[in-house]
């Protein structure tokens, strides 16, 4: 009686107890996340609300431009993407081996450099106006006409070409993807360039082109550098404005969750484009696409027209800077660049190393675990990666500020020592802001780099006894090596790069290489800002560099 008792009873489910790693992988997700989840709680819960006198007044004209910059950058480069992936996928030309790589060098200028440099060269005292006057011999500038560089125009086009390599890598991976047996059809059907250009090649490549222009367009919603020196009022620019003018940090959120809608809804369109375009081919009698000779003046303008972007993307700003820093070599020795390449350096770095590290501890402790709640979260933390950087500053700025002053009031109370502000007093913001900006690339190293590794390994680890932590630091740890290094690479890259987030950041009197450009190009001063200017180039090349040799099959 008593055993079928027993075997009556309900089992008893087990009771959930949170293990180091998957509480370790939800503290993690809860950081990262709360830099956006802190921006819509000020933006609805403002100590001021200003929302009706921002819709009255200025935020109309900021969403405006906003707009215009986002489809004017997005279409431009574009065109100059997938114009210059189509000819060196599909045609060979004069150059046309060393374009294919040159034409991704721009990525390693930021923008807001690309505008110093062109505004340089053609602004009136610039080298070519100055030109023009001593060749025709007219005296001021009421003698001929000259495009306005300071402009919102000066502005698309500058960060068009700063950002069009996004557009042209992506679909020239897709166009050599393709089966050369597409083409072959056409052109047995009588298809000309243009046609199989138009109705084979483009309907193929839609969704690497939406791709490469969402990432464009919230690239240039998030830019602060280049519209603030070309004085186009956007939304970034406003939040500016709103928080350190008007000194009104609900409004400051509120505008920042205008921009958040807006590259949400961008990211929205770019998957449910790729989610929509699918095509296939079939792998068995897929033939690599033989590329078209294109002789004579032809050759040539294909030449031309692939030069032109990697003329003014990436040899103009160059040039403009590294002549600045030949004439002006005194600037090497000045002991404000050598304290932002410090402060650079270490904000970086520790940004590298505590992003990739929490990354490795998310990965792991997701897998590890394969509970569900931190498997659904996992995917959230990456949105960091596709809000602005002034964005993040006002979700860091604001709570860590209030912690941090109760931290030296208690401190203060308990000890009579005032230890001042230690989290934004420091550079430890700006980690944080980095961190979280760049969490999405670390995760997607550690996410790929451990699921190529065969469940088999840790399985064997894990029985002859050794630990999670073990298995993580003697099997995986090794395989993964190379990918963790190329994302702490990428995040020290895109760190060194960043300005808007590290200008609202930055403790007092604190530059990085990236602000003191930015203060001393604001300043008119160009040959200062231009050592900085090229050792951020050059932090730059290295990223391009590892692009490119992780592209060189494709």
């Amino acid at each position: 009686m008593t055993e079928k008792n027993t075997q009556a009873m309900p089992a008893r489910k087990p009771i959930w107890r949170p293990d180091p790693w998957s509480a370790g992988a939800l503290l993690i997700a809860a950081l990262v996340m709360m830099p956006i989840a802190s921006v819509v709680w000020i933006a609805f819960h403002p100590a001021e609300n200003i929302w009706p006198h921002l819709l009255a007044t200025t935020l109309p004209r900021y969403l405006v431009n906003s707009l215009v910059m986002m489809l004017s950058v997005g279409v431009l480069a574009g065109l100059i993407g997938v114009g210059t992936a189509w000819l060196v996928a599909m045609y060979r030309f004069p150059g046309g081996r060393w374009l294919e790589w040159l034409l991704l060098l721009p990525l390693a200028i930021p923008a807001y450099i690309g505008a110093y440099a062109l505004v340089d060269f053609l602004e009136y005292a610039g080298p070519v106006q100055t030109w023009l006057r001593g060749v025709f011999g007219w005296a001021t500038s009421r003698d001929y006409w000259f495009p306005e560089i300071r402009s919102r125009s000066g502005a698309i086009l500058v960060m068009a070409l700063a950002l069009y390599p996004y557009v042209y890598l992506l679909t020239r991976s897709a166009f050599r993807e393709q089966s050369g047996n597409t083409y072959e059809v056409a052109r047995a059907l009588g298809a000309g360039p243009w046609k199989r250009f138009w109705r084979v090649g483009l309907p193929l490549v839609r969704p690497a082109i939406a791709a490469g222009m969402a990432i464009v367009m919230m690239e240039t919603v998030s830019d602060f550098g280049t519209v603030e020196f070309f004085a186009v009022q956007t939304l970034t620019t406003g939040i500016f404005t709103t928080w350190l003018e008007a000194n009104n940090a609900g409004g400051a959120a509120q505008i920042a969750g205008v921009v958040l809608l807006l590259v949400l809804l961008l990211v929205g369109l770019e998957k449910s484009s790729r989610r929509n375009q699918r095509f296939h081919e079939g792998a068995r009698h897929k033939r690599p696409i033989v590329q078209i000779p294109l002789q004579g003046a032809r050759g040539w303008l294909a030449t031309l027209f692939c030069s032109l972007p990697f003329l003014g993307g990436f040899v103009l700003p160059v040039g403009v800077m590294l002549s600045h820093a030949l004439r002006n070599t005194g600037y090497w020795s000045n002991p404000a660049l050598g304290r932002a390449l410090w402060n650079t350096v270490s904000v970086g770095g520790g940004a590298a190393l505590v992003t990739v590290a929490a990354a490795v501890f998310l990965v792991y402790g997701v897998r590890l675990t394969g509970r569900r709640l931190p498997r659904l979260i996992m995917p959230f933390t990456t949105i960091g990666y596709a809000a602005p950087g002034a964005v993040l500053a006002v979700g860091i700025l604001i709570p860590l500020a209030a912690i941090d002053n109760r931290l030296a009031d208690f401190v203060e109370w308990a000890t009579g020592v005032d230890i001042g502000l230690v989290l934004t007093g420091t550079g430890f913001a700006i980690v944080f802001a980095y961190s979280v900006r760049f969490f999405a690339i670390a995760q997607g190293a550690a996410d790929g780099a451990m699921g190529r590794i065969s469940p088999s390994l840790p399985m064997a680890a894990r029985s002859l006894g050794r630990s999670a932590g073990g298995t993580l630091l003697t099997v995986y740890a090794p395989l993964i090596r190379g990918s963790l290094m190329t994302a702490l690479l990428l995040v020290f890259v895109d760190s060194v790069k960043e300005l808007p987030a590290t200008l609202l950041l930055r403790p007092f009197n604190y530059n990085t290489l990236s602000t003191l450009v930015y203060e001393q190009a604001s300043l008119e001063n160009i040959g200062e800002a231009s050592p900085a200017a090229l050792l951020v180039i050059g932090v730059g090349m290295l990223a391009v560099l590892l692009l490119a040799r992780g592209n060189r099959g494709a």
